[in-house]
């Protein structure tokens, strides 16, 4: 039987699979196989890390309490041997267990993604994001890669001295444009009036990255924030030298938790679909918290959203 014909024979899932393992180990990405559960004190200690507050447990042979695995990267992270003076580059397709969006109980989903870890640099972070945008291409030429920076952010919080509830709520609010939620946060955390317009402004970056970019000279308030903003103008520059331009937006309500998350935040979109079909970011402060000397950026497909897709695409 030749390719074409095995090809044929698979179902859609499957077909996403193929397409996506074939990309990243074109880019030099290890398959990585891990186990469907690990040791609940794990994702306990992270569990703000986590999309989903519920987690499927149960007593393995030894008395210990285990969980069917609500998450990819922590498994990794923890499995995942360092690499000195490089990257470990995996890949995966996985089974996640997740509380199901908008109804009662648990969801078996299926993600593909990769993830980055050791030597993070410059090089690595544009990498993924092109990886990201090469991935929504495999199933539509209609979906956009939206990017933002979380350091602007958590520079504004450390300037202004926001206390950490008022940064949660923040985070939240920013994530739905929603500008009055902000300003209560932002005051109510110790920022004055002044900084809480400047921090509920960022729900107004959202564009064609270099128009945006111009946008964002109001918030070189120190030189952290005009080095973090300098950075993330040179990996547009060199996305759109990757051929990474017409899809891509920023975005700065694409957001993530700064305990964990730090630097580039991506979600990418597809026509027709109406949530994201693919999320990611680099958690450097997350390996820091596993006590992990090294960085990391990677992101998933969600392969059950891509169900949604019309079925000639």
């Amino acid at each position: 039987m030749n390719c074409d014909k095995i090809i044929s024979t698979l179902t859609p899932q499957e077909l996403a699979v193929y397409k996506l393992r074939a990309l990243f180990s074109g880019y030099g990405y290890q398959q990585y196989k891990m186990s469907k559960f690990e040791e609940y004190e794990l994702y306990m200690r992270n569990k703000d890390f986590l999309i989903s507050d519920g987690i499927i447990t149960f007593t393995d042979e030894d008395g210990k309490l285990m969980a069917l695995k609500p998450d990819v990267t922590l498994s990794i992270i923890k499995n995942c041997a360092p690499v000195r003076g490089g990257c470990a580059k995996l890949c995966y397709n996985e089974n996640v267990y997740r509380s199901s969006r908008g109804a009662h109980g648990f969801k078996e989903i299926m993600q593909v993604g990769l993830e980055c870890i050791g030597e993070v640099g410059e090089a690595e972070i544009a990498e993924v994001i092109y990886l990201a945008d090469r991935s929504l291409a495999e199933f539509s030429d209609s979906y956009v890669i939206e990017i933002s920076n979380l350091d602007v952010l958590s520079e504004l919080f450390s300037e202004f001295g926001v206390s950490g509830d008022a940064r949660r709520k923040i985070i939240a609010e920013l994530g739905v444009k929603n500008k009055d939620g902000i300003l209560s946060a932002a005051t109510e955390g110790g920022a004055s009036e002044d900084e809480a317009l400047l921090i509920a402004s960022l729900a107004d970056i959202y564009g064609e990255p270099h128009s945006v970019l111009k946008k964002l000279s109001a918030f070189r308030i120190n030189d952290r924030i005009s080095r973090v903003i300098d950075s993330f103008s040179k990996l547009i520059d060199r996305l759109n030298s990757l051929g990474v331009k017409d899809t891509l937006f920023v975005d700065f309500s694409v957001v993530g938790n700064t305990k964990y998350y730090n630097g580039v935040a991506i979600k990418g979109y597809i026509d027709k679909i109406p949530t994201s079909v693919l999320s990611g970011g680099q958690y450097d402060n997350l390996m820091s918290r596993m006590k992990i000397g090294s960085r990391g950026m990677g992101f998933a497909v969600y392969l059950d959203e891509l169900e949604r897709l019309p079925s000639q695409e």
